[in-house]
């Protein structure tokens, strides 16, 4: 067993990751490194796998139901509320594909999103006849009043849901999810976020923002393995779904023939309602371990604080940078940051570029869509950003 007092969090101190090759790693927002706890949390079952076999069963159908409370006390819902699934593409495509929909329903996307909360849209109107509203993300960053007006002005004329993602993957944006919520409230709509960019480093509330439907994955600022992930469903709103998409662990009982008689087989048993009916087939066990795991330290730490240690991170980096001519998407307003730093780099180099040479120099960023983005998470010390400003500088001068 991994010893418990070798696997204490602490922010901005990375003794968690003895084995990550970078001097700065600022790409959480892409895929976390796993820390020592993961990593023993996911041999400990692979090493039980290997004794009991089937035997892990039990334990593990218990560990599940503990994510599933550890997901719920990360946006203020309760472990009812919440389906385990693959991934949040698998959440998005869930919701899309269960509603009740009506031909000439209208959906409002928006341009500039990752493809996650697009494409699962895009084909629930084109299979189900229903009509896609384009709004701009970017609109909200540059003039947030003007975007809400223009918001209102769309669920106004008739929006059945708003699919928008909390945090934009490019420029770091926080959404106003408050304020869109009470405006669906409002109209009569309903509101799917997608997650992924912003729980476990940005604090979420689903009852107090007026969320609907969320969907998020384990990979990225929960910085667990690829592999699982969670819908939450709010209570007002699991009777109306169908079970379009419901297989064998979606009935009640789900596992009772497996130790039962032959007349407890059966394929009649009723289908759970709310958000289990989403959780389909087997479950990634080994991903559910490291997710534990990796929550776990990021609740002894506190999702509020670690925000606060990350924006202190970019506090330290930003203005550097723009003193050096990088045009920088973080919003002035607090309200609407991240745990994203996205720049514009101020030469002719493309944002790929940029990242491939600050790679070679020991740091892990990415370029998303034109953006030099950092994200950094709790286990980056604040005088990493002098490191990320020679290498600037190193780079800057190559050039000239």
């Amino acid at each position: 067993m991994h010893d418990a007092n070798e696997s204490r969090a602490a922010l901005g101190n990375r003794a968690l990751f003895p084995e990550l090759r970078f001097d700065v790693y600022a790409n959480h927002g892409s895929v976390s490194p796993l820390s020592e706890p993961v990593q023993a949390a996911v041999n400990e079952v692979l090493s039980a796998q290997a004794r009991e076999g089937m035997g892990i069963f039990p334990a593990e159908v218990e560990r599940r139901e503990r994510v599933r409370e550890q997901f719920a006390s990360l946006i203020g819902a309760t472990g009812e509320d919440i389906g385990l699934v693959a991934n949040t593409s698998a959440g998005v495509l869930a919701i899309a594909h269960s509603l009740p929909w009506r031909r000439g329903d209208r959906v409002l996307v928006f341009r500039g999103e990752f493809p996650t909360n697009v494409t699962p849209w895009q084909q629930a109107a084109r299979r189900l006849g229903l009509e896609l509203v384009w709004m701009d993300a970017e609109d909200f960053r540059l003039d947030r009043v003007a975007a809400m007006e223009q918001f209102e002005q769309h669920l106004a004329e008739g929006i059945r849901l708003v699919a928008v993602s909390a945090v934009q993957f490019t420029t770091g944006q926080l959404m106003p999810l408050e304020e869109m919520g009470e405006s669906c409230r409002r109209h009569g709509s309903e509101l799917f976020v997608d997650a992924i960019q912003a729980l476990g480093i940005v604090p979420l509330d689903v009852k107090r923002m007026g969320i609907d439907y969320l969907a998020c994955g384990s990979h990225k600022w929960l910085m667990g393995p690829e592999g699982v992930g969670f819908v939450y469903i709010a209570p007002q709103r699991t009777d109306q779904l169908e079970p379009n998409l419901a297989a064998w662990i979606s009935h009640e009982d789900a596992f009772e023939f497996l130790t039962g008689a032959a007349e407890t087989l059966r394929y009649d048993r009723p289908i759970r309602r709310g958000a289990r009916m989403l959780e389909s087939g087997t479950f990634n066990n080994l991903g559910c371990a490291g997710l534990e795991a990796s929550i776990g330290l990021i609740q002894s730490l506190g999702v509020t604080h670690i925000f606060e240690h990350v924006q202190a991170w970019h506090d330290g980096l930003e203005p550097a940078l723009q003193a050096r001519g990088f045009e920088s998407a973080r919003m002035t307003d607090p309200a609407g940051r991240s745990g994203i730093l996205s720049l514009q780099p101020p030469d002719n180099r493309a944002a790929a570029e940029w990242a491939g040479e600050l790679g070679e120099r020991g740091i892990s960023c990415a370029s998303p869509a034109g953006w030099l983005r950092f994200t950094p998470h709790w286990p980056n010390p604040a005088t990493e950003t002098e490191r990320v400003i020679r290498a600037v500088d190193s780079i800057l001068h190559q050039g000239h």
